[in-house]
């Protein structure tokens, strides 16, 4: 499905960061559309996970703004962002192995539902078993639903660790090397989830973006309506996959040709 036109859901303009005389982010500006799956690839060291933990607050930029919905959201924290509709994952795993697969769900999404006071008088649940539910079967992870997340393999973790991303329903998600550690056999897998999660709600307000960094680049291609390349902290192209494929620059900076 194509992203809905409009205005932007996310805009980062200007955004820059540096750790001494290194410039790890310099300048970098784009948009993301509402429904929208927008990727981030470029070499190591191009600047991608800072300009990504920029706008997730997990770090502060030295200069530039963020805005959600038009909102500026440049230096909120990530459980703020979180509340206005921003999820994410990250490279690392961060399921909680003590604790079933259905509890790492709900969980996730109890930060984003409300008062301590609303928590303490809602069901055992949190109300959330329902929305755990939907996932545990669009994720098709049913016959794992009640085993410790720590017994999991690791694809079946990682494929917990997106899943909990979704749970409050967000806005956008940042999804941080999703393919990272994967067996190939399961990257397919990866792909078509989000792309049903895309396309369900990729419909007016309900409408959710993705951003992807990911090294995998046939997984990129495959998924991203639009690619953003960054090389040295900066951006070199932002354009579909047919024309970062065909951007001359792009290959013999990154690709190859």
């Amino acid at each position: 499905m194509s992203p809905v036109q409009g205005p932007a859901l996310l805009k980062v303009s200007g955004l820059k960061k540096s750790y001494g005389a290194i410039r790890a982010v310099n300048g970098v500006e784009f948009e993301v559309r509402p429904g929208e799956i927008f990727g981030v690839i470029g070499p190591n060291g191009s600047g991608k996970t800072t300009m990504f933990n920029s706008v997730l607050g997990q770090i502060t930029p030295d200069a530039g703004r963020i805005e959600l919905k038009g909102q500026d959201i440049t230096n909120l924290s990530p459980l703020e962002l979180n509340r206005r509709g921003v999820g994410r994952t990250f490279q690392t795993l961060q399921v909680f192995g003590k604790m079933t697969v259905r509890d790492n769900l709900i969980v996730a999404a109890q930060e984003h539902g409300g008062s301590m006071f609303s928590r303490m008088f809602a069901p055992s649940d949190s109300g959330l078993g329902a929305k755990a539910d939907e996932l545990i079967d669009l994720f098709r992870i049913r016959h794992v639903a009640d085993k410790k997340a720590g017994e999991l393999s690791y694809g079946q973790q990682k494929l917990v660790d997106i899943a909990m991303a979704f749970m409050s329903e967000p806005d956008l998600v940042l999804l941080d090397e999703p393919c990272a550690g994967v067996n190939p056999s399961l990257v397919g897998g990866i792909s078509t989830l989000l792309k049903q999660l895309n396309q369900k709600h990729a419909v007016g307000e309900k409408a959710c973006s993705f951003v992807v960094i990911e090294h995998n680049m046939d997984f990129v291609m495959d998924l991203c309506h639009r690619i953003m390349v960054m090389v040295e902290g900066e951006v070199m192209a932002i354009g579909t996959p047919a024309e970062i494929r065909g951007n001359k620059q792009v290959l013999d900076a990154y690709l190859g040709s």
